[in-house]
C-alpha cells in the first residue's frame, strides 16, 4: 500500500494561449492557466457561479504538443501532481506558488483528439492517434440537471 499520494485530475478551459518556452538546455516547458468552474444556488435560489484558476506545467514532448494543439478556450484533462516553488522576492519575503504538474494530458473538444501520457521522468510521450476519438470523462456531470436547492440529495 502507498504510504501517500500527490494526484491532481483537472477538467476545465485554457484561459489563454499555452506560454510555451524551452530552457537553456533545450527542453521543452509549456505553462498553461486552466479554469475549472462549479455552481450552486445560494440561500436566496440565486445560481452561484465559481471559477478556480489553476496553472499547469507540462514537460518535454507533451509541453510540445500542449504548445501546437491547445488553444484559449480548449477544453482538456490533467492528471499530475502537486508541486510548490519557493522562493525570496526582492523584499526579501518568501514566496510561495503551488503548480500542477502535468502526467497526461487529453484534449476534450473535436478539434483535439487524443491523451498523451509521460514517463515518471517527464520524457517519453505517446502521441495521440489520428483516429482516436477523446474519451467523455465524468459525463454524468456534462449535462447535470440544475437542483431547486442546489443540492443533488
Amino acid at each position: 500500500m502507498a504510504r501517500s499520494v500527490n494526484k491532481v485530475i483537472l477538467i476545465g478551459n485554457l484561459g489563454q494561449d499555452p506560454d510555451m518556452r524551452y530552457t537553456g538546455s533545450g527542453t521543452a516547458l509549456c505553462r498553461m492557466g486552466l479554469a475549472t468552474n462549479e455552481g450552486y444556488k445560494d440561500r436566496e435560489g440565486q445560481f452561484v457561479e465559481k471559477t478556480e484558476w489553476h496553472t499547469v506545467i507540462a514537460w518535454g514532448r507533451m509541453a510540445e504538443i500542449c504548445g501546437e494543439y491547445l488553444t484559449k478556450g480548449s477544453r482538456v484533462y490533467f492528471e499530475g501532481s502537486l508541486q510548490t516553488n519557493s522562493w525570496q522576492d526582492r523584499e526579501g519575503n518568501t514566496q510561495q506558488k503551488t503548480e500542477i504538474r502535468a502526467r497526461e494530458m487529453m484534449m476534450l473538444d473535436s478539434r483535439g483528439k487524443g491523451t498523451v501520457q509521460t514517463t515518471p521522468a517527464q520524457e517519453a510521450v505517446t502521441p495521440p492517434a489520428a483516429d482516436q476519438q477523446p474519451a467523455q470523462v465524468a459525463p454524468e456531470y456534462e449535462d447535470a440537471p440544475e437542483y431547486e436547492d442546489g443540492l443533488p440529495f
